[in-house]
């Protein structure tokens, strides 16, 4: 069958799901990938947060977490490019604990759509003595189809409409260390099948994985570092995130590969009602990955604009910018625009006219006030593509 905090957990499903990437970061409904790195409130649940609630500050991370728990129900509705129309229904339940930790997550999520696409995946993100300890893991299985365009710019190749099915396994346990930075490993094992579906029109390459049941496990790490004061809408602060999977035919894989991915985020609150965010991340992959298991471009909302699948190659980077504006009424307005790129590493630099620039903007409603948790509803335009995207919680 795409990490940022509590995102993580199901963008496993959104992301990971469809190339069987073994990181991601939020909850999307643009494309079904991989993360991490993001939690849906039910009306129920904006209901019980219309007011403030009493909080405590976690003196570690600097999170304020209310004092009771919410329940989170969202059926998103979907409308990808990569895999069709239909519904991504979310239940999660955010809830403090009593040692003054920050909130921890425990839910599911689903995905079904008109081109046969079928999936879930549950999993939690439990933050424990103190915020001494973080856990996380995740359990998704499903089949996707979805469009192969090749390595490389996309734009020029033909597609290959492929089915994948599989499952996935993902554990991770962070310890804190000094200067609030948490450290620890993490295991990843992975299976899917992939076939051509029956509208292959016979002119696109067809990947070696084909027809094979193909298993991949690696053992890896992962480091961060998180001041902001909500992670679930950051008003100030920064998020550092290096994830290093070692994936060998020692541990059963059937692929001898490595994949480096990093994140910096960075926010300023302007005003009371006005916050700039800042996104920059890096994808780098070694040895002899299967296609899925290279940089993918257009996931975990990097950048938005650009469909799952279309771009993806060895090395990947960009950068983004966004403005948030919180209106009357819960609603809110935000404008983004970013820059990125796919190369295959080697003697090919990055190039100036491969760039692939995004832009665009959304509107936002808060489903929760008790942890200002936004549902999400982004346009964004690419080079040669545009998306809509619906989601809960921000997109960096």
């Amino acid at each position: 069958m795409n990490r940022q905090g509590s995102k993580r957990i199901f963008s496993f499903l959104l992301v990971s799901g469809l190339f069987w990437s073994p990181a991601t970061r939020s909850i999307t409904a643009q494309e079904a990938e991989p993360r991490d790195q993001p939690i849906s409130l039910s009306r129920t649940t904006a209901a019980q947060g219309a007011g403030p609630k009493p909080s405590a500050k976690d003196k570690t991370s600097g999170e304020t977490t209310p004092q009771a728990g919410a329940f989170v129900i969202a059926p998103l509705p979907i409308s990808s490019p990569a895999v069709g129309s239909g519904i991504v229904p979310i239940f999660a339940y955010i809830f403090p604990t009593a040692d003054k930790s920050p909130a921890s997550v425990l839910g599911g999520a689903g995905l079904v759509t008109d081109n046969g696409s079928r999936a879930m995946a549950f999993g939690g993100e439990l933050y424990l003595k103190q915020n001494t300890y973080r856990t996380t893991a995740v359990y998704a299985r499903g089949n996707l189809n979805y469009d192969l365009y090749g390595l490389g710019s996309g734009d020029s190749q033909p597609k290959l409409p492929l089915k994948q099915t599989g499952q996935l396994v993902l554990g991770e346990f962070l310890r804190r260390a000094w200067w609030k930075f948490f450290l620890g490993p993490r295991f990843f094992w992975g299976s899917s099948l992939i076939t051509v579906r029956p509208n292959n029109p016979g002119a696109a390459p067809l990947p070696p994985d084909l027809g094979l049941d193909t298993k991949l496990v690696a053992l890896g790490f992962r480091v961060d570092r998180d001041t902001r004061p909500n992670r679930f809408y950051p008003t100030a602060g920064t998020f550092l995130d290096f994830t290093a999977d070692f994936f060998s035919e020692d541990l059963g894989s059937k692929y001898s590969f490595q994949s480096y991915k990093l994140t910096f985020n960075k926010y300023w609150g302007l005003t009371q009602n006005q916050v700039l965010a800042s996104g920059s991340f890096a994808c780098f992959t070694g040895g002899q990955p299967p296609f899925y298991g290279n940089c993918i471009y257009g996931t975990n909302n990097q950048l938005r604009g650009y469909t799952g699948g279309r771009y993806l190659d060895r090395y990947m980077f960009g950068t983004q910018l966004e403005y948030r504006l919180a209106l009357p009424k819960r609603f809110g307005l935000v404008g983004f625009g970013g820059l990125g790129e796919v190369v295959p590493g080697g003697n090919q630099p990055f190039r100036i006219n491969n760039f692939l620039p995004s832009g665009g903007g959304g509107v936002r409603f808060a489903l929760s006030s008790k942890y200002h948790v936004n549902l999400r509803v982004d346009f964004a335009q690419g080079k040669d593509s545009h998306t809509w995207s619906v989601g809960v919680g921000e997109a960096f």
